[in-house]
């Protein structure tokens, strides 16, 4: 990379005195048709690369080579028009020291994009693994904290190729770092405990967790600070991390993604136990597939209690997200007392007589 000599101002401005306009055109005449010609074309790429892109992406069907041509979006015209700049600053009749700043700064231009397009394929490709692999997290402080971590590299080798010297901006970086760590105590326990909950792996996006102080409902995302749970009535929850990392979790998608769900039910004492659990189950795995086709346990019948009125068992069924359960329950109790009126088997209510003297 091209190192910017030291400025004369009093050069530099000696330079363009006598320079007409008519001469400025002629001499600018070549140099703006070619940069013309590069806008064009970069302009057709990115067009091209739009639409390639909106014509194959599919989340479903993501992999690297589509990550990597969706973190190069947008990006061709701003690389052919810092090329040929750079080519034309070097090569035309130009002021030294304006080519030398000039070249300069469209290198780090350049350099600044391909470091865009370096963390835009980084969290892209683990976009790509976090679909494929549940184990994976894909969350706003992965991605923030990739970005961070790539952008900072990449401007300290820009700034060590131009001659500046980086050891004693990291010992005033590190110095400064301790001062605003005192400062910002809480936000940073925050930002260690939503690092501690991607690398335990112990909650995902997705999940549905309840926690003990009584918040419940969907993971949708940990940022730098919070953690964003969609409760079942749609609203969002925003709770610390470190409230979080602190807190008793049940998750109801861990180990496994299965949840038991208990149907309390009565039959009459002269039924034929035999037929009502084989229809019990009939019914049960009907909808459990209606439901949710991807539950692979079967349900189950338990019989347990010689009631007044009736004899007692439970149902016990299966889905595979807890937001199903309440679907679930609904169509189950729907088909059973259909199928039950229809088999001729009677769910007894309690009679109480009395005895007025």
């Amino acid at each position: 990379m091209t190192t910017a000599p030291t400025v004369n101002i009093y050069e530099l401005f000696s330079s363009l005195k006598g320079l007409t306009w008519e001469a400025f055109l002629e001499s600018a005449l070549l140099p703006l048709g070619i940069m013309a010609a590069a806008f064009v074309i970069g302009l057709i790429l990115n067009k091209i690369l739009s639409y390639y892109l909106k014509k194959h992406m599919n989340p479903e069907e993501m992999s690297m080579r589509l990550a990597i041509l969706q973190a190069m979006r947008g990006l061709p015209l701003a690389w052919f028009m810092g090329t040929v700049v750079y080519f034309l600053l070097n090569s035309t009749d130009i002021n030294y020291y304006i080519a030398g700043i000039l070249s300069s700064l469209t290198m780090v231009i350049l350099a600044l994009t391909v470091i865009q397009v370096i963390a835009r394929a980084v969290t892209g490709t683990v976009d790509v693994y976090a679909f494929r692999n549940e184990h994976l997290p894909r969350t706003t402080l992965l991605h923030n904290v990739l970005n961070i971590f790539i952008y900072s590299a990449g401007i300290l080798l820009i700034l060590g190729s131009l001659g500046i010297s980086v050891a004693p901006l990291i010992t005033a970086l590190g110095i400064g770092g301790m001062a605003v760590a005192l400062g910002l105590q809480e936000t940073l326990a925050n930002i260690c405990a939503g690092l501690y909950l991607l690398m335990s792996r112990q909650l995902h996006i997705g999940d549905y967790i309840r926690l003990s102080s009584g918040e419940e409902g969907k993971v949708e995302d940990i940022t730098w600070r919070f953690t964003t749970i969609l409760s079942i009535s749609g609203n969002a929850i925003v709770v610390p991390n470190k409230q979080i990392s602190s807190a008793i979790i049940t998750n109801y998608c861990m180990p496994e993604p299965d949840l038991a769900i208990k149907i309390h039910c009565g039959v009459a004492y002269d039924s034929d136990l035999e037929q009502v659990e084989q229809v019990t189950l009939d019914v049960a795995r009907e909808i459990m597939l209606q439901v949710d086709g991807s539950i692979c346990n079967q349900p189950a019948v338990r019989f347990h209690t010689f009631n007044d009125s009736s004899i007692d068992f439970d149902i016990i069924l299966h889905c595979s997200q807890f937001t199903n359960q309440f679907t679930l329950k609904h169509e189950f109790i729907k088909a059973l007392t259909a199928r039950y009126r229809q088999e001729g088997i009677n769910i007894p209510y309690p009679i109480r007589t009395i005895v007025q003297q």
